[in-house]
């Protein structure tokens, strides 16, 4: 094998040297390449764990128990500070209304749009305060003397009677439509002959249409009826 001369080996460790710079800078530059490639992963891995964390909490905010007893106890309130009550007769818009807790009979006539022309204020109390689920019933100066109840609480037929000066004559009125014989012997002049003839002519013509209709019923004349005509309903 014939020796490299000087020339030779120069020329080798020349293009050796240049292998070296060679390789040395791919490896350099490849190890650039990947850190910068992990610093691009680890930055979006840093921005979408940051918009999880904040979606998580958003959810965890939404789902904070104290927020929903929070928001539950508001509408507890809401819904103890009102009352809802059903109005009808002599008003101009009949409904169901929600009004606010210790409103009275004025403020659901107002929500009712107003009372209509024909209304009777004598025989209510405007400034009697509701309850929740009460029915009240504005009078007509149309209306017969009728055993309606002008107020109601729907609850097991419990009622009140809205007019306190006629409280406790109204409640012990007699519904000459559906008494019998015994409780009309207590009406005033009304003997037991009288209840009977009054049941007779219910049978014979139906129901009575006002208390008035009373005085068809033989014996009981004008004057008879003006002793009892505050003791009856139909």
């Amino acid at each position: 094998m014939n020796k490299f001369n000087k020339k030779q080996k120069v020329i080798i460790l020349i293009i050796i040297g240049i292998i070296l710079i060679i390789a040395i800078y791919f490896y350099y530059n490849s190890d650039i390449k990947l850190i910068n490639g992990n610093t691009s992963r680890d930055l979006a891995t840093f921005v979408e764990e940051n918009n999880n964390t904040q979606e998580k909490q958003i959810q965890d905010l939404n789902s904070n128990p104290e927020e929903k007893n929070s928001n539950s106890n508001k509408e507890d309130i809401k819904s103890e500070e009102e009352i809802v009550i059903h109005i009808t007769g002599a008003i101009k818009n009949e409904g169901v209304y929600r009004l606010k807790k210790e409103s009275r009979i004025s403020n659901a006539v107002e929500a009712a749009g107003g009372l209509t022309e024909n209304a009777d204020t004598s025989k209510i109390n405007l400034a009697y305060v509701l309850e929740d689920g009460m029915k009240i019933v504005i009078p007509s100066i149309n209306d017969s003397e009728t055993c309606e109840e002008l107020i109601s609480t729907g609850i097991g037929g419990d009622s009140d009677i809205i007019d306190n000066n006629m409280e406790n004559k109204k409640s012990e009125k007699i519904n000459i439509n559906t008494a019998d014989a015994e409780t009309l012997d207590k009406l005033p002049g009304i003997g037991e002959a009288t209840a009977n003839k009054i049941i007779d002519y219910r049978n014979d013509n139906g129901k009575f249409k006002s208390i008035e209709e009373i005085k068809n019923v033989k014996g009981i004349g004008e004057s008879k009826y003006e002793e009892i005509k505050d003791w009856i309903c139909v």
